[in-house]
């Protein structure tokens, strides 16, 4: 995760967003060489609902899943017992976690697919659907959620660059090389299935290589912000009691809480006896 995959993940984005840009009709050319696959002529994307492309599609999502699994169970075991050592390093957890919450998470799911409105290329009307196409850049679409930019899909399968990211460095280059042959495999399906452009598979690649680029700089590069797996680990602890102390705050307190002493009470008594 250095400054030359970053100048080369902005340099594809420039040119494959700027042909696209300027030639739109590129992505609905390459969207109907899918079409008819099957020959079945009573169904656009024959291929939409094969099993295979379902099942393969399936094992793709399964393999992100399996590789965020440890992570979770890191820091979920961390929460219930704070003083046992962690299952995997403490920045490997957090960067696994945080990278997969922001990018397919947040950005692409809950941000982009909701509110960039473009219409998946099964819905247009090129393809026999009832809502007009327009360019990747253009928001202003028919679709009014879960949309076609960028893939979510795509992005969880190129998310599994965040785990090469961290791999041991004679397995770094493989871990990459299974990443993109992941996500490009996961994109091709998408628009077998006429469910993605070609430049929503493309921009979620990009956008989830930025997340995890930013997430790795600051937490294992950058010297005003990287950390160590102990720091992580006092952090998740200090975390994890702060319920137990705040409890034994609130217990002691109330068990320390001032009662009047007998003798007052006696004073009182004969206070009263005197006025009487």
């Amino acid at each position: 995760m250095n400054r030359t995959g970053l100048y080369i993940a902005l340099a594809l984005a420039a040119v494959v967003g700027g042909i696209f840009g300027f030639y739109p009709e590129l992505d609905l050319k390459i969207a109907r060489t899918f079409v008819d696959w099957g020959n079945r002529p009573d169904f656009t994307f024959s291929l939409r609902l094969h099993p295979a492309v379902w099942w393969l599609r399936e094992i793709g999502l399964w393999i992100s899943a399996i590789i965020v699994a440890p992570a979770i169970a890191a820091l979920v075991w961390k929460m219930i017992r704070p003083a046992t050592p962690m299952l995997i390093p403490g920045r490997a957890a957090i960067f696994l976690v945080m990278t997969l919450a922001l990018g397919p998470g947040l950005l692409t799911n809950l941000v982009l697919k909701d509110y960039w409105s473009r219409s998946r290329p099964v819905d247009v009307t090129q393809f026999g659907g009832a809502e007009y196409f327009v360019p990747w850049w253009d928001p202003r679409g028919d679709c009014d959620k879960n949309c076609s930019f960028v893939s979510g899909d795509v992005s969880g399968a190129y998310w599994t660059m965040a785990a090469a990211a961290i791999a041991p460095p004679q397995w770094r280059a493989l871990g990459y090389a299974g990443a993109l042959a992941l996500g490009t495999a996961m994109g091709f399906l998408r628009m077998i299935a006429g469910g993605h452009f070609l430049t929503d598979a493309f921009f979620a690649g990009f956008f989830t290589f930025l997340v995890i680029w930013l997430c790795h700089g600051l937490i294992y590069r950058w010297p005003s912000t990287r950390t160590t797996d102990r720091a992580v680990e006092r952090k998740l602890e200090n975390f994890a009691r702060w319920p137990q102390r705040f409890w034994r705050q609130a217990t002691g307190a109330r068990q320390a809480a001032p009662k009047r002493p007998p003798v007052a009470r006696k004073h009182l008594k004969s206070g009263r006896a005197q006025r009487r």
